[in-house]
């Protein structure tokens, strides 16, 4: 009985104990975002409501440098997933801006390492025997570097060389400390209700944290990349290493050495004789079948996890390595994944948005006529084009689809569902690699012959048209009747034609408006504090004052949302 009660108090010290010791990392890091948060409220928001959105946009570039560099500093010396944040950030090279990519990308490589002495104490409490047990050598120094963890080169006792994945001194209690930060800042964003309606922040949290936990699992990472070797067993073009189950641990992870030439050392790559647009390709085509096909897939996909081996001519393999992260998709995701892939490929609007409504990614009461025009829209104009055609668009181009869609922009009746934020940061990371190797490359190109495979198995290409025809007949069974009522109104004169403003209209009717409201309010608070200053200096306070207590509701007026 004295246990049953101790157990949770012992529990509650030690981590009254842990956040004791690790207390100035959570004050840094609630300080860190704090700044930031008031930096962003200021400049975005406050200057913007006071006319000077100009000075703001200036100045965006060199500020959010700024910040990536702060940031990029505190994830260096502080580790834990911090780092890994900024290495997801760091691999948006087609949608982030250059100056925060520059700033971030030496997270890829600058993860500080933790001596040898450390990592040799926890193989030592990993095997009882000590780390001699199982390795005949051990290298001191790393050979990479990551967030929760570090690598060494070792040998086998039967003279095989492998690699040991090892995990960093106290990581879990550092992890406990960032997760709970992180819960804060989470908090702070719930109260933007912009963010807050279209990603179920408390869900990313707790995906987030479980997908933490699981990579410190060395024992679960084994599983992970035994069923990764299982997949691609009878593929001689995809490596994953084997994994030495009598040297493995929850806290130590040994695995054959696979690693070769780092996916992202393009002129090395080049120098062993392989192209680039075929590493691109193979890459997106290999995560297309994990993703689309087996619903299991590598989800961190980040330079240090991918390898380029070349092998003899110019043949060459796809390795992978690092399995801590990985995504499983439920068979109504893996469908509604497919469909939008197809809809993607083949310019269809219709399927598009049926893909987004099966995936619970478009919130409820949005306009789907207005999605579906937008879409079509995009189609006709941006379909085909590589990340380097798209980013050569004449800027007024882009200006003008922005003012035709501004009500969608506005509004972005968009969500991601906590099942799928994992995957798009996957895709994202993978979008950004694949740019990188290849800028050419063209993500609608990579998926259609995909969509073609698919649509060709079992029939379903027949099944399309089949659909296809039955739409058209019941359109034509049902025309006569329509242009009957049509014209037997029009010779009553019952024919009504209704039109309405576009909703582009609406909304710039909406934002001059606001315009003439806020116009009036500044008129009317300058009138007021000038009176009530007048006022005051005239000896008359009591009016005066209430003068001036109005001048400061009309401000109030004037900065509301």
């Amino acid at each position: 009985m004295l246990n049953s009660v101790s157990s949770p108090i012992l529990e509650q010290a030690r981590i009254k104990a842990i956040f004791r010791r690790h207390r100035w990392r959570y004050v840094r890091l609630l300080t860190f975002y704090g700044r930031l948060a008031i930096g962003v409220l200021f400049w975005d928001i406050f200057l913007r409501r006071l006319g000077m959105r100009s000075l703001a946009r200036r100045t965006a570039g060199s500020r959010y440098g700024r910040a990536a560099r702060r940031f990029r500093e505190l994830a260096v010396r502080l580790g834990g997933i911090w780092i890994k944040v900024g290495q997801f950030l760091s691999a948006r090279v087609d949608v982030l801006p250059k100056t925060i990519i520059d700033e971030l990308s030496g997270l890829q490589d600058e993860v500080p390492a933790e001596s040898s002495d450390s990592m040799l104490s926890i193989l030592s409490e990993e095997f009882e025997g000590g780390w001699e047990e199982c390795f005949s050598w051990f290298d001191p120094e790393p050979l990479a570097s990551a967030s929760l963890g570090q690598v060494h080169r070792a040998r086998l006792h039967s003279g095989e060389d492998v690699v040991v994945k090892v995990q960093r001194p106290q990581i879990d209690e550092l992890i406990m400390v960032d997760l709970t930060a992180l819960e804060i800042v989470i908090g702070w964003l719930k109260r933007v209700k912009a963010i807050a309606r279209r990603v179920d922040l408390d869900a990313l949290v707790a995906e987030f944290s479980r997908t933490v936990w699981e990579e410190i699992d060395y024992l679960a990472e084994a599983d992970n990349a035994r069923r990764f070797g299982e997949m691609y067993a009878d593929d001689a073009l995809i490596r994953i290493p084997k994994v030495y189950g009598d040297a493995t641990t929850k806290r130590a992870l040994t695995l054959e050495d696979v690693y070769f030439i780092k996916i992202t050392d393009y002129e090395a790559i080049e120098e062993a004789g392989v192209d680039l647009s075929d590493v691109a390709h193979r890459l997106f085509k290999t995560y297309l079948h994990q993703i689309f096909e087996v619903g299991f897939f590598h989800a961190d996909p980040h330079p240090g996890n991918l390898f380029v081996e070349p092998l003899e001519g110019q043949e060459w393999r796809l390795v992978f390595v690092d399995f801590g992260m990985v995504g499983h998709l439920k068979p109504q995701a893996k469908d509604g994944l497919r469909d939008l892939a197809i809809a993607v490929a083949t310019k269809d609007a219709d399927r598009l948005v049926s893909a987004y409504q099966s995936l619970g990614m478009i919130l409820p009461g949005a306009n789907l006529d207005r999605i579906r025009e937008a879409e079509a829209m995009m189609f006709d104009r941006f379909w085909g084009m590589s990340m380097q055609d798209l980013t050569s668009i004449d800027m007024r181009e882009m200006h003008n689809f922005a003012r035709e869609y501004r009500d969608l922009l506005y509004e972005m009746p968009f969500q991601l569902p906590s099942d799928l934020i994992f995957l798009g940061r996957c895709v994202a990371i993978l979008s950004g690699m694949c740019t990188g190797l290849n800028p050419e490359f063209n993500l609608f190109k990579g998926l259609l012959p995909y969509a073609t495979s698919i649509l060709g198995e079992g029939g379903e290409v027949m099944e399309e048209v089949v659909d296809w025809i039955k739409k058209l007949a019941l359109l034509i069974a049902a025309l006569p009747g329509r242009i009957d009522s049509v014209l037997g109104k029009l010779e009553t004169g019952d024919l009504v034609v209704t039109a309405k403003p576009s909703p582009g209209f609406e909304r710039r009717l909406k934002t001059l408006t606001r315009a003439v409201n806020r116009l009036v309010a500044a008129v009317v608070f300058l009138g007021l504090l000038l009176s009530g200053t007048l006022l005051y200096l005239g000896d008359n306070v009591i009016l005066g004052g209430v003068f001036l207590g109005f001048s400061i509701l009309s401000l109030a007026f004037l900065f509301r949302r």
